[in-house]
This record gives structure tokens, C-alpha cells and sequence, in this order.
């Protein structure tokens, strides 16, 4: 089923934090934040590639206020959490880390239940083959505009975002120009208070985007096995599903979301259409709220009520 998200009615006011850390199997170190109230049933957000935990600021705060307990991390090699001393990237490590975080998030909990996924991108990703290998670990699945199969001149234009200016900015203002050509459909101007969040300063002054670069080689290798493994994957996940795509997003397509819900009948579908790949950070308040809609549609199997 296609629909397309309303907008809630208004913005909720920021939902105090909480920061700590979760140390993986092999020693590197989560950097995790809390949104709401810890007893509450949780939710575990899982950023895109080349993002961070920030990147959830807004809908975990929304949907604290409506009696969700949100778990945003930085994944390793991202942001505040640590990168690999010795040794790649790979994918084993990334879905050891969450199967990790969704049993850490389930912990303090009043009502005895997994955790619902939201994940983006690399997120969603990894939160299926998590799911489908540790089944079951999840109450519910939001992936959020991706598919086991992907559009690769979409991810080839990260690549290529990522792969750019390897030496870094001089000032934030360089930085900032640069996310406005890429991202030129966004109004508002990446603040310095925002980009110190995405940025970090080395030895040579210069600014360099947060993330460990040595990841970009993992992401490349071998995706036609990966692609397959995945849609096979999904197509033994149980749990229920919601696929939300953005209307102008050039990594899924109308070809790769048909392809996902046929393999996955369950699953539910929702498109945004003003949104294009960054779904939640171009219209996070229509996002949220089919966020909502979905958690809504689990309480009468056992998940506490998301309004409460």
C-alpha cells in the first residue's frame, strides 16, 4: 500500500538527552544518546552511511513525546564513536553492533519487548540482515528510503560526495558551500554550530568530515552478492514492516520497491513525496508522523501504546 505521510500538527519541544557508551565486541567504543523516558518501549535508530546519531535529533524527540524511548548511535568509524585501530571495515562488525545496541536498548524497559528499527540507508541495511540472523530481535522494521536492491547512480553520487576533498575545508564556510551544492534543494544554510557536529579539526588546522575514510573501501566491495543475500534475507523476516521512500529519492526506485514488496507482502509502504534520499531531514515532521501511524498499527499485538 502507497500513501502519502500527512504532516503533524505541530513540532514537539526538544525531549531532554541522555549520553553514554556501548563498547562493541572487538573494543571500539558507541557513542549513544537517549531520548525520553528509559522505561518506556524503545527505539533504535540506525543513520544512513556517512551520517551520525544527530541525524535523529528530531524524530527521536518527537516520538519521546508520544511515549517512545529513542536510542540514537554513532556507528563505528562515525562521528564520536570510536575508529578501528587495526583492520577494515566490514559488515559482520556493523551488525554485531547493533544486534548489541537493540538488546542494551530493551534493558530498562517497564514492558518486556524488543525494540522497533528505524533505519536509514546503511542502516536499514544492516537492521535487515540483523534481523533475518538473529531473528527475533526486532518488534518492527521502519526502513527508511532503501531497498535489498538499490539504484547504484544514486549511491555512486554519495561516493563521489564522500570521496571529494580529501584534504579537507579551510573554514566552515568552505564546508558549508559545498553541502549546499550537493544538497541544493535545502533552503537553510548549514550553521558552524551545526557543522561542528560533522567536521572535525586535525593537526594541520584543517576541517575533515567525521568519519573514518578507511570505510569507503567495505561499502564497494562485492554489492551484486550483497544485494542478493539481502532480498533473500528480507524475504524470511516475519516481524512487520514499513518501507518509507522519498518521492525524489534517486537510490530506491518504483522498480526496487516493487521488486522489495513482492518478495515482502507484509510490508507496509509509504512515500514522501516532497523528500528526496535524506527523508527524515528534508521533511522530518511528515516523516515522524508515519513513524507514528505505523507504531500505532502494533499496539493491538503487544507493543505499548505509542500515545500514551
Amino acid at each position: 500500500m502507497v500513501t502519502t505521510a500527512a504532516t503533524l500538527p505541530t513540532s514537539p519541544a526538544p525531549v531532554p538527552q541522555r549520553a553514554t557508551k556501548l563498547t562493541a565486541r572487538d573494543g571500539v567504543e558507541l557513542a549513544i544518546e537517549h531520548f525520553g523516558d528509559e522505561r518506556d518501549p524503545a527505539i533504535v535508530f540506525a543513520h544512513g552511511f556517512g551520517q551520525t546519531r544527530r541525524a535523529w535529533d528530531g524524530t527521536a524527540s518527537t516520538l519521546a513525546r508520544y511515549g517512545w524511548h529513542g536510542v540514537t548511535a554513532d556507528a563505528r568509524g562515525h562521528g564520536d564513536s570510536s575508529r578501528r585501530t587495526h583492520g577494515d571495515y566490514d559488515y559482520e562488525q556493523y551488525i554485531d553492533d547493533l544486534v548489541r545496541l537493540a538488546r542494551y536498548a530493551g534493558e530498562g524497559a517497564t514492558h518486556a519487548a524488543s525494540p522497533v528499527l528505524v533505519g536509514a540507508s546503511m542502516g536499514g541495511l544492516i537492521g535487515l540482515a540483523a534481523e533475518a540472523l538473529n531473528a527475533p530481535l526486532f518488534r518492527a522494521l521502519v526502513l527508511v528510503d532503501i531497498t535489498p536492491r538499490w539504484e547504484p547512480a544514486g549511491v555512486e553520487r554519495i561516493l563521489t560526495f564522500m570521496r571529494a576533498h580529501p584534504d579537507g575545508f579551510a573554514s566552515y564556510d568552505e564546508a558549508a558551500d559545498e553541502i549546499a551544492r550537493y544538497l541544493p534543494h535545502r533552503t537553510e544554510r548549514k550553521s558552524e554550530a551545526s557543522l561542528r557536529q560533522l567536521l572535525v579539526k586535525g593537526e594541520d588546522g584543517r576541517l575533515r568530515w567525521h568519519w573514518d575514510s578507511r570505510m569507503l573501501d567495505f561499502v564497494t566491495r562485492d554489492t551484486e552478492r550483497l544485494q542478493h543475500d539481502l532480498l533473500i534475507a528480507a524475504s524470511g523476516i516475519r516481524v512487520p514492516i514499513l518501507l518509507i521512500s522519498g518521492g525524489r529519492s534517486d537510490i530506491v526506485s518504483a522498480k526496487t520497491i516493487d521488486e522489495f514488496l513482492s518478495h515482502v507482502p507484509h510490508a507496509q509502504h509509504v512515500r514522501v513525496d516532497q523528500a528526496t534520499h535524506m527523508v527524515a531531514g528534508d521533511a522530518n515532521d511528515a516523516f515522524a508522523q508515519a513513524v507514528l501511524d505505523f507504531l500505532d498499527t502494533l499496539r493491538d499485538e503487544g507493543t505499548a501504546d505509542a500515545r500514551a
